[in-house]
């Protein structure tokens, strides 16, 4: 259990740093492109609106040691530790969407 917890923790904290970036991207693009909207926006706001995106986003990718540590455990391990990356791309594309989302739904109509 010891090497299949290292293994999990080295690739998946690795690839958090380029997750949280894309995400921060994406949050500042927002800002930046529309400029205007959120020009009278209480930077106190943006912060709490910043810190509980991330905490939550943080949350969700977490919970791919829940699929990654499992099939570690199988026959499959061989296999698994080459497609797992694929596992990450589709939750980079789903965070992507939801952030988006999340901005557009939720934070753009209420920043006056």
């Amino acid at each position: 259990m010891g090497e299949t917890l290292h293994d999990a923790v080295h690739f998946w904290e690795r690839w958090r740093l380029i997750f949280n970036g894309k995400l921060a991207a994406v949050f500042l693009g927002w800002i930046t492109l529309t400029w205007p909207h959120f020009q009278g926006a209480s930077p106190f706001q943006g912060l709490a609106f910043l810190i509980i995106f991330f905490a939550a986003a943080n949350l969700i990718y977490s919970g791919a040691y829940l699929v990654d540590i499992p099939f570690q455990g199988t026959v499959h391990r061989t296999q698994w530790l080459r497609w797992r990356f694929i596992l990450w791309l589709l939750g980079m594309c789903i965070a992507f969407v939801f952030t988006n989302y999340w901005i557009a739904d939720e934070i753009y109509p209420f920043v006056h």
